[in-house]
């Protein structure tokens, strides 16, 4: 049996397995968001959501310092796959310096949160706080960034969109010269990155739930692709497979733009943010084709054959699991 045989069949288990993640989650990977903007001296309005996008969403709630009290609030309003909490803070001198904000019960999931704190004389701190050290403290210059954060955000985002996966393994199947790979791999990251600034930047404006239900379209087209060159044919995406990348990758970067949008950008560093968040995005998703030509390296040396038919499963995994979220996603746009 063919070393493309052997990767289809271990690539098809690992796309079986994803497939039992609930359809909501196939885009979203977003972080909890807490947003503190001080609208008077020492007044404070908070703003926080997180992710329900599987069931009830988790318990987390934001902990402020004992000098600030809640003056209204909170407000909670569920969202399409969002929890949605409000209040307004009014703090006592010192005001939130040198305070402790924690965000309560986030050490008992597995979700980062993003913090941003806006002042009224135009600073802001920016930091993404992880279960194992689910707080911050506000000793540190006011307009700091966090130069982690959003690269880390990136990466986790790629590596937990099981779409841009799915579509980055149906490329890396039927490309199979390493040199049209690169080419391939390179024009999708070019593409992305550029719409993704571009809607983030505001020049470029596509509501979210159109975008989500295109790019499961994207890769229903890219199944039907592979199983034309398993059947020996010559599609689109195997003579030019660059154009094919490039033109849904400008596609996938509205996507990205969207989760990076929810999450939120400072103010005075919008470009150092969103050159961070596409480099981690960048990373997550170099690091997956690393995975994956590793993995037909080491499948070039079987210990046993297996049926011919496992050459199938992919087509049909990729292409099935997209199908169903073109329907669910086509149906919550109607």
């Amino acid at each position: 049996m063919s070393v493309r045989h052997r990767l289809a069949a271990s690539l098809a288990c690992l796309w079986l397995a994803l497939m039992a993640i609930p359809s909501a989650s196939a885009h979203e990977s977003l972080p909890i968001y807490l947003g503190v903007t001080e609208t008077a001296p020492d007044t404070f309005d908070v703003v926080w959501r997180i992710p329900a996008t599987q069931g009830a969403p988790p318990s987390v709630s934001p902990v402020f310092p004992a000098q600030c009290t809640v003056q209204s609030g909170p407000i909670l309003a569920p969202s399409p796959g969002t929890l949605v909490g409000r209040e307004v803070l009014r703090c006592a001198a010192p005001g939130l310096a040198g305070g402790r904000i924690e965000l309560a019960g986030l050490d008992r999931t597995m979700l980062d949160a993003l913090v941003r704190i806006s002042f009224a004389d135009g600073r802001e701190v920016t930091k993404v706080l992880r279960p194992a050290e689910p707080f911050l403290t506000l000793d540190a210059p006011r307009g700091a960034i966090d130069l982690g954060g959003y690269f880390r955000l990136g990466i986790e985002h790629i590596l937990g969109g099981v779409d841009h996966l799915l579509f980055v393994t149906g490329l890396v199947l039927i490309v199979r010269r390493i040199g049209r790979l690169v080419k391939t791999i390179t024009a999708f990251t070019l593409a992305h990155s550029l719409t993704l600034a571009l809607a983030t930047l505001g020049v470029v404006h596509v509501p979210p739930a159109p975008v989500e239900a295109t790019i499961a379209l994207s890769i229903v087209f890219l199944a039907r692709e592979l199983a034309r060159a398993q059947r020996g044919e010559t599609g689109l995406t195997a003579r030019y497979p660059w154009i094919v990348a490039f033109a849904f990758g400008l596609l996938h970067g509205l996507g990205f733009a969207g989760a990076l949008t929810q999450i939120g950008l400072p103010r005075h560093d919008i470009p150092l943010a969103l050159l961070l968040f596409n480099l981690g995005v960048e990373t997550g998703q170099l690091l997956f084709v690393a995975a994956l030509l590793a993995l037909r390296a080491v499948l070039a040396h079987p210990t046993r054959n297996l049926p011919a038919w496992t050459i199938r499963l992919p087509d049909y995994a990729i292409g099935a699991a997209a199908a169903f979220w073109l329907i669910e996603r086509t149906a919550a746009i109607l």
